[in-house]
């Protein structure tokens, strides 16, 4: 199998309580980090080292995803229409070229369940599996090779937490520098951005709706030898909160990590142009 066909699933059924302000009215993989839902970019980001094909699990709001993907072709495109017989024309084409399952794991299904529920349509020895809240800019390529030379059942990707405050620097009463605090050295944490093997399905997970993936799966397949780190120092940043979300926001408008795409360029269609080259205005 080509490594283009390995899917990536996408955990983007869960009910984000802790961002309220905007996943009480749709799921917090649609809420929007520079006019586009997260989950768009994390999957551009996928996308931009190759790999198209995605399953995303949803849940809580899934209708809403569903609805978003359906429309997609038309979103935020011009598009030109000859009344006489129909004929349509785009000024604006998207350029992914996805093939996406929206696949309804259940509105209380757990992370673990949710993997299990949708095993039928992973056809490839290995998945990308990851979070629908979190980005960064993690080389893709160098995760599966790292995971491919291993031969264990999982990778994760480690990443240092961000910290939420900054430190002073303080000498007899006087402030000599702020900065942001740095991580412990070999404090790590799972930043999700796994690579699977899709043998760990059937050894230690369950369709049953109750299999959280982050408690007993993982600590027993740790157990078992077959858990491997693939230690990231770069960009990574979770959405738990308001406050992540705008900070992700700031990125988006100045320098974001993670975008390694390029803007598709606009086109006019032929009939369009003959009808504007003959216009005396």
């Amino acid at each position: 199998m080509k490594r283009r066909d390995i899917p990536v699933v996408i955990l983007a059924g869960g009910f984000g309580t802790r961002l309220r302000e905007e996943t009480e009215f749709r799921p917090k993989p649609m809420v929007n980090i520079g006019g586009r839902p997260i989950l768009w970019h994390i999957m551009k980001f996928y996308a931009s080292f190759g790999f198209y094909k995605f399953i995303l699990c949803l849940g809580y709001k899934g209708e809403i995803i569903k609805e978003y993907f359906l429309n997609y072709h038309f979103k935020d495109i011009d598009i030109c229409i000859k009344t006489k017989d129909g004929a349509i024309s785009e000024y604006y084409a998207h350029d992914e070229d996805w093939e996406i399952i929206l696949a309804n794991t259940g509105i209380d299904c757990l992370t673990g369940s949710r993997v299990a529920r949708v095993a039928q349509y992973i056809s490839s020895n290995c998945f990308f599996l990851t979070y629908g809240d979190g980005l960064s800019d993690i080389n893709i390529n160098a995760l599966l090779d790292f995971h491919i030379n291993h031969k264990k059942l999982v990778t994760l990707t480690g990443v240092k937490p961000p910290s939420r405050f900054g430190y002073l620097n303080i000498q007899n009463d006087q402030v000599l520098s702020f900065a942001e605090k740095e991580p412990f050295y070999d404090e790590w944490i799972n930043g999700g951005f796994f690579v699977v093997n899709k043998e760990f399905i059937y050894k230690y997970l369950s369709p049953d709706g109750k299999c959280t993936l982050e408690q007993t799966p993982l600590a027993q397949v740790a157990q078992d030898n077959q858990l491997m780190a693939y230690k990231h120092h770069g960009f990574w940043q979770c959405m738990d909160t308001l406050r992540e979300q705008q900070h992700l926001e700031k990125l988006w408008e100045t320098t974001a990590p993670w975008k390694l795409w390029e803007e598709p360029t606009k086109f006019v269609p032929a009939f369009v142009e003959a009808n504007q080259s003959q216009s005396t205005l």
